[in-house]
């Protein structure tokens, strides 16, 4: 059977989950499962991945549970030390589609910046301390896989996010280390 509107893909051999607990209009966990894969396979990361797209609320309790920040963000990033798991991301859709009307993109685009930056992050990159090897390898990825401007890109300072955006590994001790 061919899929048309689908590039040829070969076998994904890791498993990918997107829930959509938060579900922004036109959204389908498919395409961005689809999307999550040639990302994975684009950046060379290894393992089963799973992204939950969620609440605002949500995000907070994570956010304030292994961050110590008592408010919603945009993207967390779960890496495993686990074989054959790369790890998991947490992403606010509400947050999502927020940023892509201010953006003036879609939902689906901006969920699939979102998932770029996680699966960055579970790669090891880590833009609060890298001296900019995350922000160059994401611009050279977006490039690659068609998207629009980065998350760190729209940072007005390093350390330092614009309105609601705040991604980061939600847990040092798990991210293996590129500094």
């Amino acid at each position: 059977m061919v899929w048309e509107g689908l590039p040829a893909l070969p076998f994904v051999v890791e498993k990918k989950v997107i829930v959509l607990e938060y579900q922004p209009r036109a959204s389908s966990a498919r395409a961005l499962s689809l999307f999550a894969a040639r990302a994975q396979r684009a950046l060379g990361l290894r393992g089963e991945v799973n992204i939950r797209i969620t609440t605002d609320r949500e995000l907070q309790i994570l956010n304030q549970r292994f961050l110590g920040k008592n408010k919603p963000t945009d993207v967390l990033s779960f890496p495993s030390s686990m074989p054959k798991i790369a790890g998991d991301i947490a992403i606010s859709g509400e947050i999502a589609s927020a940023n892509a009307a201010d953006l003036g993109h879609s939902s689906d685009t901006e969920l699939k910046v979102l998932i770029l930056h996680g699966l960055l992050h579970l790669a090891g990159y880590d833009h609060e301390n890298d001296n900019g090897d995350m922000q160059a390898r994401e611009v050279e990825l977006r490039k690659q896989l068609g998207l629009p401007c980065g998350l760190i890109e729209r940072t007005p300072g390093k350390g330092q996010r614009s309105r609601k955006t705040g991604s980061r590994p939600a847990s040092g001790k798990q991210q293996g280390g590129r500094t």
